[in-house]
């Protein structure tokens, strides 16, 4: 049947580019070219990857005091932006002008 699609049909039918029976694009050497430069890279950085700077102890724990200290950083930046606490005797305060109830 495909055969006989493939045989007696005039052209691909709908967009050519795009489905199930798309027109196949012609590989130019610009995009074995390209292939080619995205392989070696690919290659390079699976090298690069696979010999780690440290070993796994010196790698242990190596940030830990850097970190701290940034998150003390970010802590005080916040609590320096922070209100002061309130109380609700200056918030009533205005209403204290004259006591007459407690002479």
């Amino acid at each position: 049947m495909f055969l006989t699609l493939a045989l007696l049909r005039k052209g691909i039918p709908g967009k050519q580019w795009i489905g199930k029976y798309r027109r196949p694009r012609a590989i130019t050497w610009q995009m074995k070219r390209n292939m080619l430069k995205h392989l070696e890279r690919e290659a390079e950085n699976e090298y690069w990857i696979s010999r780690p700077f440290m070993t796994r102890d010196q790698e242990f724990c190596h940030a830990a005091e850097r970190r701290a200290q940034s998150w003390l950083q970010i802590r005080d930046s916040k609590f320096s932006t922070f209100p002061e606490h309130k109380y609700i005797t200056d918030h009533l305060s205005h209403l204290n002008i004259s006591k007459k109830w407690s002479s």
